[in-house]
């Protein structure tokens, strides 16, 4: 990503702040409610983008980065990252959160769920990167 779709994106979030804002009702803290606000914006630019057709001229492409083989991914970090590309967008922000040791009680108010479900996903989702991780993938 370059610089000036970085600078669209934060200036994107911060529009999605700015109209939000009469909606913040001192309920949770200032944090987890602009958190929410940024997630679920960020969700959205995804959901467009991943609807808009990307054109990528094959010269840009770097050969050289590519890996033969999945064999040559070798750290449980990186394999880790792979299997959380994987997973649905509200899924990466739960184990995001989650990673982010953001409580239970906090990511079921940014997310919008219950706290109880919130358990569950992540029950879930472990079980997911898990089965990732033995299948190899």
């Amino acid at each position: 990503m370059d610089r000036p779709e970085k600078e669209d994106y934060h200036q994107e979030l911060i529009i999605q702040l700015w109209k939000a804002f009469p909606s913040f009702n001192n309920s949770s803290k200032f944090s987890t409610w602009m958190y929410r606000v940024c997630i679920n914006a960020a969700i959205d630019i995804i959901r467009k983008e991943s609807r808009r057709l990307k054109q990528v001229r094959l010269s840009e492409i770097n050969t050289q980065n590519i890996p033969v083989s999945t064999d040559m991914i070798c750290s449980d970090q990186e394999k880790l990252y792979q299997a959380i590309s994987r997973l649905s967008d509200v899924e990466k922000a739960i184990i995001t959160l989650y990673l982010d040791e953001y409580s239970y009680k906090e990511i079921s108010e940014i997310i919008g769920i219950s706290e109880t479900y919130t358990g569950v996903k992540i029950n879930r989702i472990k079980s997911k990167l898990i089965k990732s991780f033995d299948n190899g993938d």
